[in-house]
């Protein structure tokens, strides 16, 4: 088998760079599905080969390596699962949820929380391979550097893009000292010409405008310019009450509010993945007791098994729905993903908004713009408001990502 047959041309890229090339670090950045973390994963087992015959010329009997990932499951995920599968080999963790391959002692750090240090505080490593760095904490990120001490020691990295006022990108991806020895790559997601072009181009189709489309398919590391959802269209996705289609799957999103307002959003969708935005109970100054029963006369209207996505912000407020036998949880309210997951159901023309539901959440729709400094929606001040656009968020993305929509993997 060739090597065409096995990586693609910006893999083979990065292969002789890694062979060739005089580096420190070795970082991969750009799209997703861009064959980014397959090849990593390719050159982690590279360089555990490499360290174990260091480890020799060292008479080190006990040769340490960093694993690190936003989470156990992430590492799991893309890297140890995956390579199970690539090489038909088997991993186990021992009894300090270490792993072990080629007489490596593998520690895994996780990345999304300064607790992640843990792990690897005072020991010395011979490299470590970071997955998913952008999301890494700067201050776990920066420990495990210093844990990289062995002479030739070495770090490879995979991310997908962020804001361009990243630490990752402004301190090591846009750093050329020739001292720092760092090498990077940009991945498109047309470099992956294992993808098939279907579904190249479906995704190309689906993915929303502005910076999903910049980050996701062409792995620029850009802020947000102008409106969030540049691809709502007020004309076709307004509908009247008879358009909507009977037979729906209904379900509920809830944002608390006293001060600002309290929406409760009530939501359905049809066979074919349309959402359907129905009726909005939006008010200031109500207590718990008040949108209690809001939502019996919804549940009444709908069936018990009518699922309430709440702000997990209000613990108090979701248990005395619990407590009164409606079914409502905590939402996932991860932010970009979430807006991603929206913003795709209106580009693929698969969101309606029923016109006596509209009013407020046209103007919300309409001032929800991008802070360029952040990266994330504006935050609402005593002027704008987006909370029915977070209880839609919770709603549909919890209801999405229970079926594996999880866009930025």
């Amino acid at each position: 088998m060739g090597i065409d047959e096995i990586l693609t041309n910006k893999q083979q890229q990065v292969l002789d760079s890694y062979l060739h090339d005089d580096w420190k670090f070795l970082i991969l950045t750009g799209a997703f599905r861009a064959g980014k973390t397959i090849m990593n994963n390719y050159l982690f087992i590279m360089e555990l080969k490499r360290i174990a015959r260091l480890s020799i010329q060292r008479k080190d009997p006990h040769p340490q390596y960093i694993l690190a990932g936003y989470s156990s499951n992430s590492i799991y995920t893309n890297v140890i699962s995956a390579i199970e599968s690539y090489f038909g080999i088997t991993m186990k963790t021992d009894r300090h949820g270490h792993y072990h391959l080629l007489g490596i002692d593998i520690v895994p750090s996780y990345t999304g929380s300064i607790r992640g240090v843990g792990s690897i505080r005072g020991m010395t490593s011979y490299g470590a391979y970071i997955n998913e760095a952008s999301l890494a904490t700067h201050d776990v990120f920066q420990e495990i550097l210093q844990r990289c001490s062995v002479e030739g020691a070495r770090i490879i990295c995979d991310t997908n893009p962020d804001i361009p006022t990243h630490w990752l990108k402004t301190d090591y991806i846009d750093n050329h000292d020739p001292k720092a020895r760092i090498k990077s790559f940009t991945f498109t997601i047309d470099d992956n010409t294992f993808l098939s072009k279907d579904y190249v181009e479906s995704i190309k189709a689906a993915t929303p405008r502005g910076m999903f489309y910049d980050r996701g398919i062409l792995g620029q590391w850009v802020t947000g310019d102008g409106i969030v959802y540049q691809d709502f269209n007020k004309d076709k996705m307004v509908i009247p009450r008879d358009r909507v289609p009977d037979g729906l799957d209904y379900y509920v999103g809830v944002d608390w509010g006293y001060e600002h307002p309290n929406p409760i959003i009530l939501l359905g969708d049809d066979k074919d993945g349309n959402t359907y935005v129905l009726e909005d109970y939006t008010q200031k100054h109500k207590f718990i007791n008040y949108w209690v029963e809001i939502a019996k006369n919804l549940q009444t209207r709908f069936g018990r098994n009518l699922i309430f996505y709440a702000d997990s912000a209000r613990p108090d407020n979701v248990n005395e729905f619990q407590s009164n036998g409606l079914n409502c949880i905590n939402a996932n309210k991860n932010v970009l993903p979430g807006i991603e997951c929206v913003a795709r159901k209106m580009r693929e023309g698969k969101f309606y908004v029923v016109d006596t539901a509209s009013s407020g959440l046209l103007d919300e729709i309409y001032q929800y713009a991008w802070d360029e400094s952040t990266g994330l929606p504006l935050k609402e001040n005593d002027v704008r408001h987006n909370d029915r656009l977070d209880a839609i968020r919770y709603a549909i993305y919890s209801r999405n990502k229970k079926g594996g929509f999880i866009p930025w993997n």
